[in-house]
């Protein structure tokens, strides 16, 4: 089992195992790093616990080899400058109130080794290494379960914390987990209790940024209950599809198999990953409020892409603070259908230039096109034929990645003798709408182009 990255982390966590041993107490790793390590996955940094030790003893080590900063006095936590280390002695944690933060957090290094991991979310998360003597220690049966794949709470005390819940839902994504029976049901009976958004937003940006099987954190939280926190993803459930082309059923259900699809094809930019990522989950929140059933019993969700803009836009704003988020995957919500009706038409360049200044990036919208269309197990994945397409013909058009800069500025105008002025945002708006189709390419034509038409 590897649980040190590199020498440098290996030697430091060795040192700090020796001082402490010596003075009295016991150094673990704890908490994700021996997941990571049980799992085969080397951990890019270390929680190192201090069992036995007061904090200013704690202290006198690290001051030997180390510079650190200290979060929380009350608790001792102590962060190794230049390295991936976090130093922390046992503690204990009591609910004070409602909310996330409703803690009254203590250390008490003489806190048994179960009684410690009991505040542990997840049983997998519970888990020691004997830093000297490499033993593992696990009280909560943390190692059966990852065998198993099972993600499963350590105590009741789980409840304290109802972002658990979230953390339940990307961990059995990241992980390809089934959440335990009984932590499902524990789940269902917590409040979201005023989570902060920026704590819920986080959690879901693990989710999409992280998650394997994304579609096993959507369907935790149907199964919890907790779906009804977030009103657009509940009216997706339940929602019907023409099993002609959605045999995988409801929108919900779809939407969560796209996000899997999604997962396998991440480009590592976590910028693009979590626009497009935000767009898949979103692509279809306007079918709820449009979706009809005809007499023959075909069902339809026409217009369901312009819909879905606005509710989009509510869900996102309701789910963080960042603006430009929502402003970026709102068109893309809106126009995730365009491809697929360009592609039928044959469009032309400046049909697809228009589309590029809309989206903002064509690429963008193929990723989406691909995991709408491979989102309906038991259907086979396979290549979308209007996303490759579209793709060859913006690479052409130097758009996949960027809308169509305007040619002609202001300053051009300037240089041709006009003066500023509300007239200049006439000309340089059908200047534009000329270039996209295609009227002109460098600045000689847009010129050229001007004097003939605008001026």
């Amino acid at each position: 089992m590897k649980i040190f990255s590199g020498e440098k982390t290996r030697r430091a966590c060795e040192f700090l195992a020796r001082e402490a041993h010596e003075a009295g107490g016991r150094a673990y790793c704890v908490g994700g790093c021996v997941r990571d390590a049980l799992l085969g996955v080397a951990p890019k940094d270390v929680d190192v616990e201090i069992y036995g030790l007061e904090a200013g003893k704690i202290e006198q080590i690290l001051s030997k080899k180390f510079r650190f900063e200290i979060v929380g006095k009350s608790f001792g936590v102590w962060i190794l400058k230049g390295l991936e280390i976090d130093v922390s002695m046992p503690r204990t944690e009591r609910k004070t109130g409602a909310g996330h933060k409703a803690f009254k957090i203590e250390g008490d290094p003489f806190l048994p080794v179960k009684d410690a991991c009991a505040r542990r979310d997840f049983t997998i998360n519970a888990i020691l290494y004997d830093i000297l003597s490499g033993e593992i220690i696990d009280p909560f049966g943390g190692r059966e379960d990852l065998q198993k794949k099972i993600l499963r709470h350590t105590s009741e005390r789980f409840c304290e914390d109802p972002l658990r819940v979230l953390r339940a839902m990307q961990f059995a994504a990241r992980f390809n987990m089934d959440v335990a029976p009984e932590t499902v049901g524990l789940c269902s009976k917590i409040e979201m209790e005023n989570l902060p958004e920026e704590r819920i937003f986080e959690e879901w940006k693990k989710l999409l940024l992280k998650g394997d099987e994304i579609s096993r954190g959507m369907f935790f939280l149907r199964d919890c209950g907790w779906i009804k926190y977030f009103k657009e993803l509940a009216d997706m459930d339940k929602c019907p599809q023409d099993p002609r082309w959605h045999p995988e059923g409801d929108v919900y259900t779809h939407t969560a198999y796209c996000l899997d699809s999604f997962a396998k094809k991440r480009i590592g930019d976590e910028r693009e990953d979590l626009i497009v990522g935000l767009g898949v989950l979103c692509h279809d929140m306007g079918k709820p409020k449009c979706t009809t059933v005809d007499k023959d019993g075909a069902i339809h969700s026409y217009g369901h892409d312009i819909i879905g803009g606005k509710v989009a836009r509510r869900f996102l704003e309701r789910l963080t603070r960042e603006k430009s988020i929502a402003d970026e995957v709102v068109p893309l919500v809106e126009r995730h259908m365009a491809i697929l009706d360009l592609w039928r038409s044959g469009a032309g360049d400046g049909a697809i230039r228009r589309l590029a200044n809309k989206v903002g990036r064509i690429d963008r919208l193929v990723r989406i096109d691909d995991a709408d269309r491979n989102g309906r197990p038991p259907i086979e994945p396979e290549d979308s034929p209007q996303g490759l397409w579209i793709l060859k013909r913006a690479e052409e058009l130097a758009i996949k990645d960027s809308a169509p800069k305007p040619i002609l500025l202001g300053r051009h105008l300037i240089s041709l003798g006009l003066e500023p002025g509300v007239k200049f945002k006439e000309i340089l708006s059908a200047a534009y709408e000329a270039q996209l189709d295609g009227e002109f390419f460098d600045l000689e034509g847009a010129v050229e182009y001007a004097k003939k038409n605008l001026l």
